[in-house]
């Protein structure tokens, strides 16, 4: 028995030698076998990832005019390399893969892990909130540089999650631990903190027209609102606390985690527990609700985040679905994308979800620990593409007069036009 397990001990080191040897043949270059040193080497290549193509990626699927394009993701900080010209490359850089004139820097790389709240400042530059790294990283999201806002350097972070940005480029964070929303000034210098009648915060939106900063705080079943200039007032709150989350009742929550604000000032719940949300105007009265339980397409199962884009939909990030669902004000299901997946447009844990000004729609994900990147394509310009595809293909019409419109026959609606699927 002990010889029969000593020859299986010996065959297996054979394998993992001879493995050793095939990974070392291929990680060494040709050039190290080569009687002539190469002076010059061929730029690294990118890796795989970062060479497909996603501008096929797009929601719906042609020929239907494209409403929504897949543009990339942010996970991490770019690899470093410190260039040394002329230097020769040691044997431990020619098993890396580093380049001859670079050598390989010791250093740690901050990768999401856990990203939640996200948000766009007024130049563009994406905001991360990252509850287990214990930082906000900051992408710039043409060159993809990193900078972060650290817990112990920049400010004392417990768990942070919401994440907010006001016209003047302020930022706002949500710390469930601490309790508090934190204010950076455009520098990213803390400059006051909100506490009063907070339990756990979590989910922020600013009303920049009203100045109202509203968060939804899951603990007590409410959303508080304050103002958003100092000294920072708590105003109202909206939902009835004490009831450990059983109300269902319209105007109340069952752990309310975020919330949006539209262009005429309305406020959006995602009511996390109940599955659904609830719309108020801005003094706090409510106004509708929409959304049950449900697995499919146009259902909730524990819907979090939630953004208003420019033609005024409602985009809610399902957590349990992994899926981005698009409704008009009344509820009614326009769009969907997503499905359990680590590719391109599929999600793992959809949490937070913002729109900016360039109609650009981000969504952050737990588990892969990544922020991908959407275009929202609005209904001026899903029109101005119907119409130039009916130029196109020579179908276009002189409008008629309303003299000239046939009468509708009985029992049938008239039809407005639709320009794609979001209408």
């Amino acid at each position: 028995m002990l010889a029969g397990s000593q020859k299986s001990i010996a065959t297996s080191n054979r394998i993992a030698t001879l493995l050793l040897v095939v990974i070392l043949a291929l990680a060494i270059p040709a050039s190290v076998f080569a009687g002539k040193k190469k002076t010059e080497t061929a730029p690294a290549e990118k890796p795989l990832i970062e060479r497909l193509d996603y501008s096929k990626i797009v929601w719906p699927n042609p020929p239907a005019i494209t409403r929504i394009k897949y543009l990339d993701f942010y996970a991490a900080e770019k690899p470093p390399t410190q260039t040394q010209p002329g230097g020769k490359k040691g044997w431990m850089d020619r098993l890396s893969g580093v380049a001859t004139g670079e050598t390989s820097v010791d250093k740690p790389l901050f990768q999401l892990a856990q990203p939640y709240g996200v948000t766009v400042d007024s130049k563009g530059v994406l905001y991360v909130a990252d509850s287990k790294v214990g930082a906000i990283f900051i992408f710039n999201t043409e060159t993809k540089d990193v900078e972060l806002l650290k817990n112990g350097m920049h400010a004392h972070f417990g768990l942070i999650t919401g994440l907010a940005m006001d016209d003047s480029d302020r930022l706002f964070v949500s710390d469930s631990v601490l309790r508090h929303v934190l204010i950076f000034d455009p520098k990213h210098r803390v400059e006051a903190s909100i506490n009063e009648g907070m339990s756990s915060p979590a989910g922020v939106a600013l009303d920049n027209e009203n100045r109202f900063l509203y968060v939804a705080d899951t603990d007590v079943d409410q959303v508080l609102v304050y103002d958003a200039d100092s000294p920072y007032k708590l105003l109202r709150r909206i939902g009835t606390p004490g009831k450990a989350h059983t109300l269902t009742s319209p105007g109340d929550f069952s752990r309310p985690t975020n919330v949006a604000v539209d262009k005429d000032g309305n406020l959006y719940v995602s009511d996390t527990f109940n599955d659904r949300v609830e719309i108020f105007d801005a003094d706090g009265n409510f106004i509708s609700t929409f959304g049950k339980a449900g697995d499919g397409p146009g259902y909730f199962a524990r819907p979090k985040g939630i953004a208003i884009d420019s033609d005024g939909h409602v985009w809610v990030a399902d957590t349990v679905q992994d899926r981005v669902q698009v409704f008009d004000p009344d509820g009614h299901l326009l769009i969907y994308l997503g499905g359990h997946g680590m590719l391109p447009g599929q999600f793992n844990a959809v949490q937070g979800l913002t729109i900016d000004k360039k109609n650009r729609v981000f969504t952050s994900e737990q588990y892969p620990g990544r922020v991908q990147a959407f275009r929202y394509i609005t209904n001026d310009e899903a029109k101005a593409e119907k119409e130039r595809r009916d130029v196109e293909e020579g179908i276009k019409k002189p409008a008629r007069s309303s003299s000239e419109k046939p009468a509708a026959k009985a029992g049938s609606a008239e039809k407005a036009p639709v320009a794609a699927v979001v209408k």
